[in-house]
């Protein structure tokens, strides 16, 4: 059996034709919660964005305003969504507006959360290795129907 790690990658590896990652929210909600978890200090910095194909509206969203990452500033200071301008610079994308970053238990596992300052959204993260983090986005408030959007960050060096 592989770890949940290497589970990660063979997930990421799968692109299809669209450079779309396509895969069951089953396939990630199994590794997502055998991931361990990470404090808070670990996201800080700038961070590349990536997003599973599992159906979830968000994915379709996130790539129609090319989706970038995330920044984080401080426990206080977070860009939750950078994005793509026309000439490919990395920019903040103001409706989403900004974020925090605390420790909350979801799934029974305490671990970084960020939390959007003016939407119902709880993005939680799981540690891969030193460079990458699944994350899970819970909105229940807003999108409980449709489950559970995973995406993952890579840091940017």
């Amino acid at each position: 059996m592989t770890s949940a790690e290497q589970q990660f990658f063979s997930l990421v590896n799968r692109k299809d034709k669209d450079d779309n990652i396509v895969v069951s929210e089953a396939e990630v909600e199994k590794i997502f919660n055998a991931l361990k978890p990470i404090r808070r200090s670990f996201l800080i910095g700038e961070w590349n964005g990536g997003s599973f194909d599992t159906g979830h509206p968000v994915h379709k969203s996130l790539k129609k305003i090319g989706w970038a990452g995330k920044d984080f500033r401080s426990d206080d200071d977070v860009d939750p969504i950078m994005a793509l301008d026309d000439a490919g610079k990395r920019v903040y994308n103001e409706e989403w507006g900004h974020a925090s970053l605390r420790e909350m238990v979801f799934r029974g596992v305490a671990s970084a959360a960020m939390i959007y300052d003016t939407r119902p959204i709880f993005d939680h993260f799981r540690y891969v290795n030193e460079d990458t983090v699944l994350g899970a986005m819970d909105c229940p408030k807003v999108m409980s129907a449709d489950g559970t959007f995973y995406f993952f960050l890579t840091r940017r060096k």
